[in-house]
């Protein structure tokens, strides 16, 4: 096979964003892929009626502007998430309606409502203070990173409810628990995306929008344009390269025996998958003990479909947020003019890594059981059942990112995106803005590309 100017492995976002650019540019790109799709985390699905459904990535909102940028350019269209009602919420055992509108916030004690402020303008100016380029650099660097979220919580929380809150926010844009990750990540990752309340909120947040089609679309599209450029069912095994050779290059092997040659590779794969692909010569240690250190989420998509959007009778939005599990994160996935009902819900962190132990069947009741309590007898009799879990994805092994445990930042951090010779790193924990999301994935590939194509000469 032809050299190329460049291998790209990973054909998500990510991988897809650095081949586009790369190409626009000039540049010959190859883009290998292990799975028989396009899209990574990001992927469609669907219900016996044939009614699209994501099974991965799909929100978009307010200031992910590439995003936006992009679907705009592949003639995509945006729906709104369903936001009209109350927001159930379930708080020690205790259930209130919240207003829609961001910045709302649940029916608490004065007590609790006094504490859940604090605690968010502390941890708000705490993320403040970290560089989103650099996040070991951050004043007390150290520190934060040797700490765990939950102490923090701890310390800076002195009510269930505040506590409770700060729990499930972890979860939710995690799907870990506060132990697994550091002070320092949570807090790079809630500014990256702004704040936490935007990172939770559906009116002007994180969750404001869909991609009509399914997000999956851009990938797809994406992918058309770089027509043969893209190779399937090509999982990567080993990539070879001299940094001593001036005028070497890439060997990149699949574990079927192929092999593609290039001047520079681009690895844009979450970074525990990048961890198991053999390197000749091998990584330096700081950048294996990096992805050593940068675990994936765990967490099963699940979602319950029912006749009509009963909820909405009631004035309900159809959103919940609970510390009582195992779905304690509801959204109204129902798309705008379709005649059911469609509620999406999450097992996440821990209740993903106990849930994924059970059989379907099992997850399927636990869920009804949720609902049940949340919205009513009429949530008993789903019409169907569809999951996703994305722990036992081959080739993602877990979502929505990775997060980085105690001590990672500060001891392994610049490694993050630092070339190895002639590889180079993708992916949206790579990026420094909207780390994590579709946004991050866009902005990281295009970045990488043009790293890249300064490197061939080309930028």
């Amino acid at each position: 096979m032809s050299r190329t100017d460049v291998i790209v492995v990973g054909a998500g976002l990510a991988g897809l964003a650095a081949a586009r650019s790369l190409t626009a540019a000039g540049a010959t790109v190859r883009v290998l892929e292990a799975r028989d799709r396009v899209g990574g985390r990001t992927m469609g699905g669907r219900l016996s009626d044939g009614q699209w459904v994501e099974l991965g990535g799909q929100w978009i909102g307010p200031t992910q502007d590439r995003m936006y940028e992009l679907v705009a350019e592949l003639g995509l269209d945006v729906v709104p998430t369903y936001n009209t009602g109350k927001t159930v919420i379930r708080l020690g055992g205790r259930s209130s309606l919240m207003g829609e509108k961001k910045g709302a916030v649940p029916r608490l004690s004065p007590f609790a409502l006094a504490d859940l402020a604090q605690g968010l303008a502390r941890f708000t100016a705490l993320a403040n203070r970290i560089p989103l380029d650099a996040p070991w650099e951050a004043p007390d660097a150290e520190r934060l990173d040797g700490e765990t979220f939950r102490t923090w919580i701890r310390r800076n929380l002195r009510t269930p409810s505040g506590r409770a809150y700060f729990q499930i926010a972890c979860e939710a844009l995690f799907s870990a628990d506060p132990d697994d990750l550091s002070v320092l990540h949570a807090a790079f990752y809630m500014r990256s995306g702004q704040d936490i309340e935007t990172l939770m909120a559906v009116d002007r947040g994180a969750q404001q929008d869909r991609i009509a089609g399914g997000s999956v679309r851009v990938a797809e599209l994406l992918a058309a344009a770089l027509g043969d450029a893209v190779v399937l069912g090509a999982p990567v095994r080993s990539i070879a390269h001299d940094p001593a050779d001036a005028e070497g290059g890439v060997v990149v092997t699949t574990r079927d025996g192929r092999t593609f040659e290039a001047a520079r590779v681009i690895v844009a794969t979450p970074p525990t998958l990048a961890g198991r692909i053999d390197y000749a010569p091998i990584l330096p240690s700081w950048r294996d003990q990096l992805v050593q250190r940068t675990p994936a989420g765990t967490v099963i998509k699940a979602y319950c479909v029912y006749d009509r959007p009963f909820w909405r009778d009631a004035g309900l939005n159809g959103q919940v947020g609970s510390d009582e599990g195992p779905v304690k994160v509801v959204f109204d996935n129902t798309p705008p003019g379709y005649d059911r009902g469609i509620l999406l819900g999450f097992f996440e962190g821990d209740d993903g890594r106990h849930w994924a132990r059970r059989t379907r069947e099992e997850r399927r009741d636990a869920m009804i059981a949720n609902l049940v309590s949340y919205f009513g007898e009429e949530a008993r009799h789903p019409v169907e059942y569809v999951e996703q879990d994305w722990a036992a994805e081959e080739f993602s092994r877990g979502c929505y990112g990775a997060h980085f445990t105690t001590g990672t930042w500060t001891a392994f951090g610049p490694a993050l995106r630092e070339p190895v010779g002639r590889i180079h790193w993708a992916g949206t924990e790579c990026s420094p803005v909207w780390s994590g999301y579709m946004e991050g994935a866009v902005r990281s590939g295009e970045a990488t590309a043009s790293e890249v194509l300064a490197e061939l000469g080309l930028g």
